[in-house]
């Protein structure tokens, strides 16, 4: 019998995989490690969570450990990988009963990321939290809460390593600073807002989300400004300032008295257990996979926060984390070990976002800059139009970006923002994409109309009629 298929992580990419292999190989022992409690959870739920738009933080989990163990996968929770050992093919583990170790098979590292915080000083100090964990984000549910207004099954998760109760005591906040515009900012500066909160968003760049582009940036910042949000735009905290709590953030353009901090700027993949290896990494940082998510060290597989994949547009290995492309490459990973080898896929870099009312999507490359660094002779066109037909109750404005080869004539990628169901677009141009259409080709696809759902003409078909146009002339 071949020797276990060992799985380091038990999230997404992770259980994706172990559960894949199991279904396909039901005689091979399959282990997952996981160094924490908390297992297949939603962290793109947290912000929603902390809202109160979902009830029970037991609500983010995906799968209990007893629905893993269900499905035959020895689940080992509390034990974090600390080595491997390629040439011996043994993973080092420590456990509450100790340390011991383990021969593998196969390996795959789904070890994720976490959360950047060393840039700033003072991210140690109580009341200054990230959101990279559901432990986090209870507190500061529990943090929002009047004093004895709080619901007790919003905490029923039995694996938060926090004392709840201890927040739930504390005076509510008042004042509130998010540090970085990036997809957590942008939504948990909803999130304090629902609760009433003075909330202050600092951005070092001069645009929020900057992956989603100008058009984008600018229409996040209309919003949140409307919304009472405080955005300081290329702004750098230097400091979070207090004794034992957190009480100001201090930039170069002066001090601001907060009761509470989230610093959301950004993540870096969690590779230390392949140290001393020779893993190779890319140049982000992750590890370096090949087309079914082997690393260069023989049996040994990545997927998930913790490594790169091939961009669909350009070729090249990127860093994108998120999280279908982890459940997508552990799903093909947990196939290939089972001897029925399967592509993890590439990516696009396909996301959406939501900003108060407002909707926002992108995918592949969204500036000229970035395609002319890929290699393309870019050009861009940004249009605006209705979502439905204009007489039919629930119109509103769409601004929809596309970005276009002038050699080829190639789609390269585009953003999509609006009010109205803009962000579900953003799929059409995403599939395009994988299918390396032209922007004419795209304008050519026959898409549904029905007033109450799109205009004849949808606002990404537009967009490539504008695009297209451009092309053309620019062409001759």
């Amino acid at each position: 019998m071949n020797k276990p298929f060992v799985v380091v992580g038990g999230d997404a990419a992770g259980l994706s995989a172990a559960s894949k292999a199991r279904r396909e190989d039901p005689e091979r022992e399959v282990i997952v490690y996981e160094r924490g409690e908390w297992i297949s959870y939603a962290h793109c739920g947290m912000p929603y969570y902390i809202k109160g738009e979902v009830d029970s933080i037991g609500d983010l989990l995906s799968l209990s450990p007893e629905a893993v163990r269900e499905r035959g996968i020895d689940l080992r929770r509390n034990h974090e990988v600390v080595s491997v050992d390629p040439d011996r093919q043994i993973v080092g583990v420590r456990g509450p009963d100790g340390e011991s170790e383990q021969a593998y098979g196969d390996l795959l590292v789904a070890t994720g990321a976490r959360a950047r915080t060393a840039s700033i000083d003072g991210t140690e100090r109580d009341g200054v939290f990230t959101l990279h964990h559901m432990s986090a984000a209870a507190a500061i549910r529990a943090l929002l809460a009047p004093p004895g207004e709080a619901d007790a099954s919003a905490f029923d998760g039995s694996y938060v390593d926090v004392d709840v109760s201890e927040y739930l005591a504390r005076t509510p906040p008042e004042t509130v600073a998010i540090v970085g515009g990036g997809y957590v900012g942008i939504e948990m500066a909803e999130a304090f807002r629902e609760w009433g909160l003075e909330t202050h968003l600092y951005q070092r760049s001069s645009l929020p989300v900057p992956p989603f582009g100008e058009a984008v940036g600018d229409r996040v910042v209309e919003v949140l400004r409307d919304r009472g949000v405080h955005v300081h735009l290329e702004t750098t905290v230097e400091t979070l300032d207090g004794t034992d709590r957190v009480r100001r953030v201090e930039t170069a353009d002066g001090s601001l008295p907060v009761d509470l901090v989230l610093v959301g700027i950004g993540i870096r993949p969690n590779v230390e257990v392949l140290s001393g290896t020779g893993v190779e990494l890319g140049t982000s940082g992750a590890v370096a996979i090949d087309k079914y998510g082997r690393t260069n060290l023989e049996n040994v597989y990545a997927a998930g926060d913790c490594a790169e994949k091939e961009h669909v547009v350009t070729g090249d290995p990127e860093w994108v984390p998120l999280g279908l492309t982890a459940n997508r490459a552990g799903r093909a990973i947990g196939q290939s070990v089972a001897d029925d080898p399967e592509p993890v896929g590439k990516i696009a870099g396909t996301a959406v976002l939501k900003a108060f009312e407002l909707e926002c999507g992108r995918t592949g490359i969204v500036g000229e800059d970035r395609a002319r660094a890929a290699g393309f002779d870019p050009v861009s066109e940004t249009i605006t139009a209705g979502s439905r037909s204009g007489y039919y109750p629930g119109n509103a404005e769409t601004t929809v970006t596309l970005v276009g080869d002038r050699e080829t004539g190639r789609l390269l990628g585009g953003t999509v923002t609006g009010e109205d169901r803009a962000a579900i677009r953003i799929n059409q141009l995403a599939t395009a994409l994988e299918n390396e259409m032209t922007v004419t080709g795209f304008e050519r696809l026959d898409l549904a109309y029905a007033p109450p759902f799109s205009p004849v003409w949808d606002p990404t078909l537009v967009a490539a009629k504008v695009l297209g146009g451009q092309l053309e002339s620019t062409g001759d």
